[in-house]
């Protein structure tokens, strides 16, 4: 398990006061940074590690002047809101809260360090050149733990530490404001690279909900902060889905609904308005220093809601091919449609991989831009409904797809047609988001009509 409390060493060390907040630097030797490894997971650092150029550098300076190599980078910056001075220049730190405290800026010192203290133990460099991201860092770093114990006197060079703590840990107001500064600190000291707005949101817990409302198999592949292992898909492609049922709430002044194309032409916008929603104290709470919860039935419903929405965009952009072709159409000739058939390559229109839906990784056999089919998942909002002022779904969304995509997808052709096939038109224009929605309506009633 992977400890929450560790005992960092100093050769020497400053301290340094000023508010809520005492800084402690110095340097550590690396055999005594042994147990930060293992307890940091750089959930508090806005981005996760990956190498590149930058590691490469830092092994480099390491191996071949560690004399100077701790000055020649600003180190470790590590933040707890608890904390005990201990004799011999040791301080214990207990991180209370993973998300909040930890590694908060040198994820990338972390990852070239370890990596070369893990070199030293693994004879086959193919192992270490697998290690890209700081998941696969960590992996080997448990794997090959004990063997790195019986090399620990040898590692005597020497690393810049910084930590950050409390002027009074027993004081709850000031330790309630060193945590409401530490998330400052941390996106400060990582402005070298521009966090992206979403990377910041996530700091600020605005995503929780959402990550506890998707499926297991599809939140774990969303690029939540920069560099997140898996990440395979964008956060902001989830938060533009969100505005689909939000949009149906009235929401705290101030706060305005995107228009339905920005789902397509301006997820940037839809994420930004996003976190200013989630901003709104009637939104969310403070529960933890910076860190936010979402406090809100209304729009937990639609966070609710939300968790459906991945799954059927992949389901409507599988099933909207053979439908097509089953309203009389051949998918296949349209001309940004390109499609999978085993053991074919005389096509310059066949793919040689096997394409797979966007959230869910579903195989198909037809690949072509999402502007086609966007409008369509918009559509889906005619099966909502916002009852005692909650969003809820007035039926299975997933059957009335399976139900009425052949019939709504024969009208939407119309919308295919006028844009000459152009997903960029298609997506862009606000009209095509109208005519699904439209035939959805028209599905949903008759449906209603044969229950009746």
């Amino acid at each position: 398990m992977k400890p929450n409390k560790i005992i960092v060493k100093f050769e020497d060390v400053a301290e340094q006061v000023n508010g809520p907040v005492k800084r402690l630097v110095g340097f550590v030797l690396a055999k005594n940074m042994l147990s930060v490894f293992d307890a940091a997971d750089l959930d508090a650092n806005p981005r996760s590690a990956k190498t590149g150029a930058v590691t490469q550098a830092i092994i480099e300076s390491i191996e071949t002047d560690p004399t100077i190599f701790p000055f020649k980078t600003k180190g470790i910056l590590v933040g707890s809101s608890s904390f005990s001075t201990l004799q011999r220049q040791r301080y214990e730190l207990r991180f209370m809260d993973p998300q909040l405290e930890g590694v908060l800026d040198g994820g990338h010192n972390m990852l070239a360090i370890g990596t070369h203290i893990l070199s030293l133990v693994i004879d086959d460099p193919r192992v270490i050149k697998r290690i890209k991201l700081w998941d696969d860092f960590k992996e080997a770093w448990v794997t090959h733990r004990a063997a790195i114990d019986t090399i620990k006197d040898e590692l005597t060079f020497l690393i810049p530490v910084e930590v950050l703590v409390p002027t009074d840990a027993d004081d709850e107001e000031v330790v309630e404001a060193f945590k409401s500064s530490l998330l400052e600190i941390c996106a400060a000291r990582n402005n070298n690279a521009e966090l992206t707005l979403e990377t910041k949101a996530n700091q600020k817990g605005f995503y929780e909900a959402i990550k506890l409302a998707l499926p297991d198999e599809i939140a774990s592949r969303i690029e939540w902060k920069s560099n997140m292992a898996g990440g395979d898909v964008k956060v902001r492609d989830v938060i533009a889905l969100s505005w689909i049922p939000l949009a149906l709430l009235p929401l705290p002044k101030g706060v305005k609904a995107p228009p339905p194309q920005n789902l397509y032409r301006n997820k940037g916008e839809c994420a930004a308005l996003f976190d200013k929603l989630m901003s709104d104290p009637s939104v969310t709470k403070p529960t933890n220093g910076p860190i936010h919860q979402l406090d809100n039935p209304a729009i937990q419903s639609a966070v609710d809601v939300l968790g459906s929405l991945p799954s059927l965009y992949d389901l409507i952009y599988a099933e909207f091919p053979e439908a097509y072709k089953r309203n009389g159409g051949d998918f296949g000739r349209i001309g940004v449609v390109r499609f999978y058939e085993a053991g074919k390559r005389s096509n310059p229109k066949h793919m040689r991989v096997q394409p797979r839906t966007h959230f869910t990784e579903a195989p198909i056999k037809y690949s072509y831009p999402d502007g086609l089919i966007v409008p369509l998942v918009w559509g889906l909002r005619a099966l909502m409904r916002v009852q005692d002022g909650k969003v809820v779904w007035t039926t299975d969304p997933t059957q009335f797809v399976k139900r009425h995509i052949d019939a709504i997808v024969g009208a939407y052709k119309l919308v295919l047609t006028m844009s000459r096939f152009d997903p960029v038109k298609i997506g862009k224009n606000e009209a095509s988001y109208g005519i699904a929605e439209s035939e959805f309506e028209k599905a949903l009633l008759k449906q209603d009509a044969v229950a009746a």
